[in-house]
């Protein structure tokens, strides 16, 4: 066939897959939101099939002989052809895989969810741990038809964020180790700012209404995007004018739902600001973990966390709640909610413990994939490792073991992203700063002004660039770690008043 035959194949069959795609994303959205649970069985066997479809249109002999063809020809578009090779590329780690147990496994996914949720509810690790131990053996398998010389978990984290392997990862936790558990022992010992007016009842219609005015504050226009409320947040989309975030509600923490609100519409604005022509295509689905990390922590904390954003928006939270803030000033606010100290629960963390929690669970995952440590008992391994770390331990597995929703789905190697896409953001936040005056387009209601910098610099190229070459495009400098743990002892030190 021609070049033009072939690509005309080819976007049939991008059209094809989107397709099966948008239907997936739907019913996972529904499923993790408003879907009665009397209906999981049902819906997760269908599910499953679809996905199995999915899979059988991914490994299609015919487009990938297409695929072949194309990814190398030297007179298509350049977006065209990386799009094609990273798609064959992804072909090559699934054609191993019998389509038997691929749908299997997504199956087995579903029941796992239930089962976490279940398990959650009722505050009992023992409901949820043979799930968790019949997911890691499937993943075994599943990663073992690969033909890779990379170790097991190494490829694990390779799928997240290319080109990471366990010994960058190894010297990133060793450097959060050296330089902020000292800090973070220092400041548990420095007195403490009050927060008792944020843990009062703030009631949950009264949190929408403000939730309505921040959403407008951070442009999450209703044309193209859509909150709604799921027991663990997190955002989905169909295509970038089509993009659901979620949050959840505490009825004695309002600022729980609104830094989860910001959070995951830093993840929806990604999406919808990828490049239009990306639409459907990998190039807007295979963003790196850290960098999209990189940008819902670059807004809940860098921007979210920052006083030039409250004193536009905490006037109006006071509007909502003025018995609860009454004689509450700005100050005493940014204090509250800046607040450090060693906690129990992962999305709850302030940012200086918070890479922490994630270097908890990676060691775990290490152990769990090279034999060291059993999900039976894993509870226990779990408290040890927070009493070691940060001294608390959970009361109940809802607070520890049980309140990520992430292992239930078997992914694994997605943890360490969360601490990298935080590290990530320092630098693109350091490289904003210098462009324009962020703190007062954040007083005046100008957030769009950051989105937009972040569209140019970023979003509008998806995944057409690795992520390191996307950090030097945007900050002029390959990552440094050092800059995150700048930033963090610096803020903590300015914050407590410390030497």
């Amino acid at each position: 066939m021609t070049t033009e035959e072939n690509l005309k194949k080819y976007q049939e069959w991008l059209f094809r897959r989107s397709a099966y795609q948008m239907a997936l994303s739907i019913i996972g959205i529904d499923k993790l939101t408003v879907a009665p649970p009397a209906g999981n069985a049902y819906r997760d066997a269908r599910t499953a099939y679809l996905s199995g479809e999915l899979f059988s249109i991914d490994t299609d002999p015919e487009i990938l002989a297409v695929l072949k063809e194309l990814k190398d020809a030297p007179d298509i578009d350049e977006d065209i052809r990386k799009g094609i090779q990273l798609y064959y590329e992804e072909a090559q780690k699934r054609l191993c895989i019998p389509k038997e147990e691929y749908v299997a496994f997504e199956e087995l996914s579903n029941r796992s969810y239930d089962a976490w949720l279940e398990a959650k509810q009722k505050k009992d690790y023992s409901i949820f741990e043979p799930y968790l131990k019949e997911v890691i053996e499937a993943q075994k398998k599943l990663y073992g038809y690969r033909d890779s010389d990379l170790p097991l978990y190494e490829r694990m984290l390779d799928d997240y964020e290319p080109g990471m392997r366990i010994a960058d990862y190894d010297a990133f936790f060793a450097a959060v180790k050296e330089r902020l558990l000292p800090l973070i022992a220092r400041i548990a010992e420095a007195k403490q700012p009050e927060d008792s007016f944020l843990y009062q009842n703030y009631p949950i219609d009264e949190q929408k209404k403000f939730m309505d005015e921040l959403l407008a504050y951070l442009r999450f226009d209703p044309s193209w995007g859509y909150q709604n409320e799921t027991e663990h947040p997190f955002t989905s989309w169909t295509c970038e004018n089509d993009c659901r975030t979620t949050t959840k509600y505490l009825a004695d923490n309002p600022v729980s739902a609104i830094f989860s609100t910001v959070h995951e519409v830093g993840h929806a604005t990604y999406e919808h600001q990828c490049d239009p022509r990306y639409d459907g295509m990998v190039l807007s689905e295979g963003i790196s973990s850290g960098m999209h990390e990189s940008q819902s922590r670059l807004c809940e904390n860098y921007l979210g966390r920052t006083d030039a954003f409250w004193a536009y928006n905490y006037p109006l939270l006071q509007k909502h709640f003025p018995s609860q803030l009454a004689g509450v000033s700005l100050e005493a606010f940014m204090k509250a909610v800046n607040k450090s100290s060693p906690s129990l629960v992962r999305t709850e963390a302030d940012e200086l413990t918070y890479p922490v929690h994630i270097l908890i669970r990676y060691e775990i995952e290490k152990g769990l994939f090279d034999g060291s440590i059993s999900t039976e008992g894993l509870d226990g391994v779990w408290n040890a490792k927070y009493r070691e770390y940060l001294g608390v331990e959970a009361k109940d597995p809802s607070e520890g073991i049980l309140q990520d929703v992430h292992w239930s789905g078997g992914s694994f190697g997605y943890f360490p992203t969360y601490a990298l896409g935080s590290a990530f953001a320092a630098q693109f936040m350091e490289a904003m700063r210098h462009d324009f005056d962020v703190d007062r387009a954040l007083r005046t209601n100008r957030y769009d002004l950051c989105m937009g910098w972040l569209k140019e610099h970023i979003h509008r190229y998806g995944c057409r660039y690795p992520a390191q070459e996307i950090l030097i495009k945007a900050t002029g400098r390959s990552f440094d770690v050092n800059v995150y743990l700048d930033y963090l002892e610096d803020k903590y030190s300015r914050l407590y008043g410390l030497k």
